[in-house]
């Protein structure tokens, strides 16, 4: 009997399940986000309605003994809280993509979305971790054999962190780290890192690890403490806009006011500068050239790489076709006996 309440409730599940989710569009055609609902709660509803169906059925039922009736009855609290968490669980990715859908994390200027995309991945899997904890306490409290335990679970998070502390200690400082980067956020999604001489942008930021992607297309996995541990370059910080500097070295006898004027042609003819910052300076002399520092922006650090190596091949093709003579060199001095 129990089988075939069983069979019954998935087959009342499935189609109930199908026939909603199939009028669903139509009823919430003009509601914004109405997408999410299916992306994310089909699965949960389909076995909430097979559970709810069952728990309908199953006082109709007639049993031989008790002991069938009492598992059952188990069985049903059990789904029940199971399948609550895990539509809470599922109502926070609901929650992420409905923050994160607000803002454009592609964009140029995406230093805003950065800082909520980080925070809310974060957040959600720190919801998570506290409500799968909360639903296998009350699972737990359901069996008197372990009643005990699952109310020190859900009454004392204090006794959980010292057990863990003991038993993986590492991970504990870890997750903790992970809450650290949350709270004060000294790198969020998308940031561009140098650590250990490498180049990349912050990939994924996870409670115990962090991936940055090499401009190569290697992925660099760090542990989520070395952040707070050590130090590192994060060249969008406070902003995506940088500013960076090209050297060119000449003959004593360039004219800079020349190369000055050049500089802003050549930045004049690209896209790769924000037209923000621009400049050019002796910045020293040495034995035998002068060094020139031109400064330009950009809008972020790629483009600011393209726009340095552009630069720095057109301005030294200025000076090579248009004043050879202001080219390095090296001058001798013939003394007659």
């Amino acid at each position: 009997m129990v089988i075939i309440a069983g069979v019954g409730s998935i087959i009342v599940g499935y189609l109930l399940t199908l026939l909603i989710f199939k009028i669903y569009p139509y009823i919430t055609k003009y509601i914004p986000n109405s997408d999410l609902i299916p992306k994310h709660m089909r699965f949960f509803s389909r076995i909430l309605i097979i559970i709810f169906a069952f728990s309908v059925i199953f006082p109709f039922l007639h049993f031989n003994n008790n002991t069938t009736i009492i598992i059952a009855s188990k069985f049903i609290i059990i789904s029940y809280i199971g399948i609550f968490a895990f539509g809470i669980i599922k109502s926070t990715y609901i929650l992420e993509e409905l923050i994160i859908r607000k803002y454009n994390i592609k964009t140029q200027n995406n230093f805003e979305a950065r800082k909520v995309y980080t925070k809310t991945k974060f957040l959600k899997k720190i919801l998570i971790i506290i409500i799968a904890l909360v639903g296998l306490s009350f699972i737990l409290m359901q069996f008197r054999e372990v009643k005990e335990i699952g109310t020190a679970i859900l009454a004392s998070a204090g006794i959980i962190g010292i057990i863990a502390g003991f038993a993986a200690q590492r991970t504990l400082n870890l997750f903790i780290a992970g809450l650290q980067i949350a709270i004060t956020q000294p790198i969020k999604i998308d940031d561009v890192l140098i650590i250990d001489g490498e180049w990349g942008r912050v990939e994924e930021v996870s409670l115990t690890y962090v991936v940055l992607k090499i401009w190569d297309l290697r992925r660099l996995v760090i542990p989520i403490n070395y952040f707070i541990e050590n130090s590192f370059q994060n060249w969008t910080r406070v902003s995506a806009n940088l500013l960076g500097t090209v050297f060119i070295y000449t003959d004593y006898s360039v004219n800079v006011d020349y190369v000055r004027e050049e500089l802003l042609n050549i930045l004049k003819t690209t896209d790769l500068w924000d037209k923000k910052t621009w400049g050019l300076q002796v910045t020293d002399a040495k034995e035998q050239t002068l060094e020139l520092r031109a400064l330009m922006s950009a809008s972020d650090s790629s483009r600011l790489w393209d726009l340095r190596c552009f630069v720095r091949e057109k301005i030294i093709a200025f000076i090579k076709d248009k004043y050879p003579q202001s080219l390095p060199k090296t001058r001798n001095k013939l003394i007659k006996q």
